[in-house]
């Protein structure tokens, strides 16, 4: 066992308000599971895998004869919401399912066990070396890896053959001149990638795939440099020249399904399952498609998307909870699961084995081609943008430039400046984050701010607050 809108005077105002409302805090509530007890938490696995589930839960209990799980389905546009509100009220479960991204919002509030210390190293590593990385924060590990995806590019054969186009784009580069000949040819576009601010990261990632450094060492804007210029130059070059709908900064990733299924489009980055929802929804549109590697910049480094299971630190069964945890993502349990649900394994024996079971079948249907070519792109996928605080305002600071630029409202060098002082004005909640404990320290924050604030927008950003603690 393991032991274990500019709005100027806004931003200011509701700081000094919410300062004085965090001074009166909140009285916790005990956690609800007993002794011997765990409550498991996943996001929309029910009723597909209740089956599974029910097995893996067995199975641990049989092992563990003391321990009861008591297993929680929670639908996914609801988890946030309820793990927000569970965690504030120290009700949490003792075992959640969550994406890095969102888990790593409060890992920065101190929410969940500290992993680094608790887990032996010959375990850590069982596990894909980067994708145990994408849950770790200051070199704190928050998360253990469940199961993964890798985008891949889903094409149209006949759009790209009617523009004359052999083979389907692996480079931006490639992607830029691909978007020109379809257009030119065909009146079509080639894709559709949005630029809503609390939608798909695409094209963040696409950033760090053409060499961009978000965020340097402290946290602060790293991308207003050359690097991080030519990005925001090709996305509004793309747009300018009319190589991207006008929908692109009105419409999320929804729109880019809707646009391939309809033929309007030649590529669409999804993942290898999606295969199966065109050909139900778009029998004529799958015919035609096949399958290739993701589309990456001059770093070769291709994106994946992690689901992990957290431990909340105020848990009645630490010991408990993460040796189950660590049993739900074991190499056998992480391989049936697999192979059930048609997602990636993260340990790295998990892997090679379903690597093996995928390219031992000549006879592969296009979902299963399109699963081995996702499968094979883990040895060299990351997460490329990874957890960090108020990784949500970092892409609406970017996304709101860009859209600035691509409609010709700002010049791109200035949006490229812009994005970048919006990001690190979050310096000031940051700092009180830091010394939420010495109200002097908040005041003389605030006193600076006075004699140094610049009109950046501090409302679009709500101050980060929810997710800093100091609600109580």
């Amino acid at each position: 066992m393991i032991r274990i809108k500019t709005w100027k005077q806004f931003g200011l105002f509701a700081l000094l308000g919410w300062l004085l409302s965090w001074l009166v805090s909140c009285s916790p509530t005990p956690a609800p599971s007993a002794a011997g007890e765990i409550e498991f938490w996943t996001m929309q696995l029910q009723p597909q895998f209740t089956e599974y589930f029910n097995q893996v839960i067995g199975d641990f209990e049989a092992e563990n004869p003391d321990v009861n799980v008591r297993w929680v389905d929670v639908p996914w546009a609801e988890m946030e919401r309820k793990i927000l509100t569970a965690v504030s009220a120290k009700t949490a479960p003792d075992v959640v399912n969550l994406n890095p991204s969102f888990a790593s919002q409060l890992a920065t509030r101190n929410a969940w066990l500290e992993l680094e210390e608790t887990i032996p190293d010959e375990i850590r590593q069982q596990y894909l070396p980067k994708i145990w990385q994408a849950s770790t924060i200051d070199n704190q590990s928050f998360g253990i890896p469940w199961y993964l995806t890798t985008r891949v590019t889903i094409y149209n054969q006949d759009l790209l053959k009617q523009a004359g186009i052999s083979q389907p784009p692996t480079t931006y580069t490639e992607l830029a001149e691909v978007a020109q000949q379809v257009k030119d040819k065909t009146g079509k576009y080639a894709f559709f990638v949005t630029f809503i601010p609390d939608d798909s990261s695409e094209v963040l990632e696409s950033f760090v795939q053409m060499g961009v450094q978000l965020v340097d060492a402290e946290g602060k804007a790293a991308f207003n440099t050359p690097e991080g210029i030519a990005a925001f130059k090709y996305w509004v070059d793309l747009y300018q020249k009319g190589l991207l709908p006008r929908e692109v900064l009105t419409q999320g990733h929804r729109n880019a399904i809707e646009l391939y299924q309809a033929g309007e489009t030649a590529l669409l980055a999804s993942g290898a399952e999606f295969l199966k929802t065109i050909e139900t929804n778009a029998p004529d549109i799958a015919k035609v498609s096949a399958t290739s590697p993701q589309i990456t910049g001059k770093t070769g480094k291709k994106n994946v998307a992690v689901m992990n299971l957290v431990i909340p630190r105020d848990t009645n069964n630490p010991e408990d909870a993460l040796n189950f945890a660590l049993f739900v993502t074991n190499t056998e349990n992480q391989l049936a699961f697999a192979q059930a649900a048609n997602v990636l394994p993260s340990t790295i024996a998990a892997v090679e084995q379903y690597q093996a079971q995928l390219s031992s079948n000549p006879n592969a249907s296009p979902v299963e081609q399109a699963r081995a070519i996702s499968a094979n792109q883990l040895t060299e996928a990351e997460v490329l943008v990874p957890a960090m605080k108020d990784l949500n305002k970092l892409q609406a600071a970017i996304y709101e430039n860009l859209q600035a630029a691509m409609l010709g409202e700002k010049e791109v060098e200035q949006a490229v400046a812009d994005a970048a002082q919006m990001w690190d004005s979050l310096y000031v909640v940051r700092a009180l984050a830091l010394h939420r404990s010495n109200v002097g320290t908040h005041l003389k924050v605030i006193s600076a701010l006075k004699r140094n604030y610049k009109p950046v927008n501090f409302a679009r950003f709500h101050l980060g607050l929810n997710y800093e603690g100091f609600s109580g």
